[in-house]
C-alpha cells in the first residue's frame, strides 16, 4: 500500500474534518497532563511536629513565644531545635518532628532546660501547619517520619502503571484499532480519576492510582498514532508536537487547582471532571483509514473516505483501489466490487527486532526516549532549589515547554527530524558538563545552564514521538510508540533516584545525563531521516527507509524480502538504520 498518503493530497492534509478530530482528540490530552503531575500537591508534606496530649495554652521557639501552635508555625524551621509547648495540666513537652519529650520537674517556662526529659514516639499522632496545606494524603494518614516512604512511593508506583500500560495498550491498539482504545482509556480516566478522591483508605488509594496511571499512558500512547494517521506530511510535525502542548497545558492546569484547592481529595476531584466533556463525543471518533486498509477492511474504509471528502466540502470520488498496490493487496482495480476482509497476521514486539537494521534501529529510539524522560524529570527536579512560589514554578514548568516544541516544529521542518533530535541531545549533554566546572557562588548561571539544558532535552523529548511514529510501519506503529513510551517511563522512575545522588557528589545527576545524551545524540546520527517521506503500512517499506540517500550516494539498495512468519531479511549486508 504504497499510496495510502494519497488521502491527504486528495482530501485535505488539515481540513475541516481532520481539524475537528485533532482537537478533540488533544483535548483529552490535558487530562493525561493533570493526572500525571498531580501527585505534586496530592503528597505535599506541610511543617509538621509530635502532638503533645492535652490542650495547647503556651508555646515556645527560641525567641518567639505565643499561646497557640499556629503563632510558632512561620517561624519554625525542621531542625533548628525542637517546639516547647505547655498543655491545660500543666506539662511541659519539647515537640520535634518524630519524637516529643516530657519535661521531669520544671520549673517556670523557658525554652531552655537542663532537667531530665522522657523521650516518647510519636505513636501516630501529629501536629501540621494548615497554613498552606489544608488536607493533603500525608496530613490526612500521617505519612510522615517512619510511614513517609509510603508518600515517596506514590509517583514511582504511578509511573510504573504508566510503564505497564504503554506496553498493554500500544500493543492492543494494533490489534483491535485506536478508536476502542481511545474510548475505554478516556472513560477509564474519568472512573478512575474521582474514585482516587473518594477513597479513604492508602493502599486503594495507590491501586487506583496505578490503574488511572496505566489508562492515562495508553490513551497518550494511542492519540500519538491516532493524530499522526489522520493528518498529512505538510501539517504532521505541528499537530503531533502540539499534543506535548496540550500536556503542559495540562500542567498549568494543576497548578491552578493546586493554588486554589488546598484539599486533596476536592483538589483530584475537580481535575478529574476538568476533562469530563470529552465524553460527550469521543464515542463519534472515526477508526483510522490506515488501520482499515492495513486490516483490509475495505468497506469501512470507504465509507469514511466518502465521509471525510463530505464533510470537507469536495467530491467523493477517491476509492480505496486508488490507494492500494492490486498486486500485494489482492484487490483488482477494475472490479467495482472491493473484496472481503482476510485473516490478519498477530505482530508482538519482536517485531520491532526483525531484522538488523530494525533491531538497531528499536535500541536507538529506545534510548533516546529513556534519556529524553531521564534529563527531562532530573532536570525538573533539581529546579525546585530556585526557590520561589511553588505554584509559580509549576505553572512556569509548563509554560516553559512551549516555546521548546515551537522551535522544534521549525527546525524539523527545515532540518528535519535526526538533524534537530541529535543536536538537542548534544547541546543537553554538552550543558551539564558545563554545570560541573561552574563555581558555586555563580548561582545565576547555573539556573540559566540548567533551563538551557531543560530546553534542550525537551526539544528531543518532544519529538521522539513523532519520529517513532515515521520509523516504523502502521501494522506495529501503536507497538512502536508503546514499547517507546516505556523506555521512557522507565527513566522516569530512574530519575528521582539519580538525583538522589547529590549526597555522593553534588553534580553526579549532570554528569550521568550529560555521558548519557552525548552518547545517545551521536547514536542518533544512525537513524533514517523521515523528513517529507510519507507513513510506511509493513515492515518491508520501514527497513527500506533511507534507501533514497543511499542511492543518490551511488550506493545498492538492500533488498528486503518477506520471510516465512512475515519477518523480513535483508539480502547482503544489514543497512543502517
Amino acid at each position: 500500500m504504497k499510496h495510502v498518503e494519497r488521502i491527504f493530497d486528495e482530501l485535505g492534509h488539515f481540513k475541516r474534518f481532520q481539524a475537528c478530530l485533532y482537537f478533540a482528540a488533544v483535548f483529552q490530552t490535558i487530562a493525561c497532563g493533570v493526572h500525571y503531575l498531580a501527585s505534586v500537591f496530592l503528597v505535599e508534606t506541610p511543617k509538621f511536629l509530635c502532638a503533645s496530649p492535652g490542650n495547647i495554652t503556651g508555646a515556645l521557639y527560641g525567641n518567639h513565644s505565643g499561646t497557640v501552635l499556629e503563632d510558632i508555625w512561620p517561624h519554625y524551621t525542621p531542625g533548628n531545635g525542637p517546639v516547647v509547648v505547655q498543655n491545660s495540666i500543666g506539662e511541659q513537652w519539647e515537640l520535634s518532628q518524630c519524637r516529643r519529650a516530657l519535661r521531669i520537674n520544671s520549673i517556670g517556662f523557658d525554652y531552655q532546660f537542663d532537667g531530665n526529659k522522657t523521650v516518647y514516639s510519636c505513636a501516630g499522632n501529629f501536629f501540621f501547619d494548615r497554613s498552606g496545606v489544608q488536607e493533603s494524603i500525608v496530613t490526612d494518614w500521617g505519612l510522615v517520619c517512619e510511614r513517609e516512604w509510603l508518600a515517596k512511593l506514590c509517583q514511582p508506583v504511578f509511573m510504573m502503571g504508566v510503564l505497564v500500560g504503554a506496553v498493554i495498550f500500544g500493543d492492543v491498539a494494533d490489534r483491535v484499532g485506536r478508536r476502542p482504545i481511545l474510548m475505554l482509556t478516556s472513560l477509564c480516566q474519568f472512573v478512575f480519576g474521582v474514585s482516587v478522591g473518594l477513597t479513604g483508605n492508602y493502599y486503594a488509594f495507590m491501586i487506583l492510582r496505578f490503574l488511572l496511571a496505566m489508562v492515562s499512558s495508553g490513551y497518550l500512547v494511542v492519540v500519538f498514532v491516532y493524530v499522526t494517521e489522520f493528518t498529512g506530511i505538510k501539517v504532521r510535525v505541528w499537530t503531533s508536537m502540539h499534543v506535548h502542548a496540550c500536556f503542559a497545558v495540562g500542567v498549568m492546569v494543576v497548578a491552578l487547582v493546586g493554588y486554589l484547592v488546598r484539599v486533596w481529595w476536592v483538589y483530584q476531584i475537580v481535575l478529574s471532571l476538568s476533562t469530563a466533556p470529552f465524553l460527550l463525543f469521543c464515542w463519534k471518533f472515526p477508526e483510522t483509514p490506515f488501520y482499515l486498509l492495513t486490516k483490509g477492511r475495505y468497506r469501512e474504509a470507504q465509507d469514511l473516505l466518502d465521509a471525510i471528502a463530505r464533510f470537507n466540502g469536495l467530491p467523493a470520488t477517491l476509492t480505496v483501489a486508488d490507494l492500494v498496490d492490486a498486486k500485494q493487496d489482492g484487490l483488482l482495480v477494475k472490479d467495482p466490487e472491493l473484496s472481503e476482509e482476510k485473516p490478519e497476521k498477530k505482530f508482538s514486539i519482536l517485531d520491532l527486532f526483525c531484522s538488523w537494521s530494525m533491531a538497531c534501529r528499536t535500541l536507538i529510539v529506545w534510548s533516546v526516549w529513556f534519556i529524553g524522560s531521564l534529563g527531562y524529570y532530573v532536570f525538573s527536579l533539581g529546579s525546585v532549589n530556585l526557590g520561589g512560589n511553588q505554584y509559580i514554578n509549576l505553572f512556569l514548568a509548563g509554560a516553559v515547554e512551549l516555546p521548546s516544541y515551537v522551535i522544534a516544529c521549525l527546525a524539523m521542518e527545515r532540518v528535519g527530524r535526526k538533524k534537530t533530535c541529535a543536536p538537542s541531545l548534544l547541546l543537553g549533554g554538552v550543558v551539564c558538563m558545563l554545570i560541573i566546572f561552574v563555581p558555586k557562588d555563580m548561582e545565576v548561571l547555573v539556573i540559566i545552564l540548567s533551563m538551557t539544558g531543560k530546553f534542550a532535552v525537551a526539544i528531543a523529548f518532544g519529538l521522539i514521538y513523532l519520529y517513532t511514529c515515521e520509523l516504523y510501519p502502521t501494522i506495529i506503529r501503536s507497538l512502536a510508540v508503546g514499547s517507546g513510551s516505556m523506555m521512557c517511563r522507565v527513566g522516569s522512575v530512574v530519575a528521582p533516584f539519580c538525583v538522589y545522588l547529590v549526597d555522593i557528589w553534588i553534580y553526579l545527576p549532570q554528569l550521568i545525563v550529560g555521558v548519557l545524551a552525548l552518547a545517545v545524540g551521536v547514536l542518533t546520527l544512525w537513524l533514517p531521516e523521515t523528513l517529507g517521506q510519507p507513513l510506511t503500512n509493513t515492515l518491508e517499506e520501514a527497513a527500506a527507509l533511507g534507501s533514497a540517500l543511499k542511492q543518490a550516494d551511488g550506493r545498492p539498495e538492500e533488498k528486503v524480502e518477506l520471510q516465512p512468519g512475515g519477518r523480513p531479511e535483508a539480502n547482503g549486508n544489514p543497512a543502517k538504520v
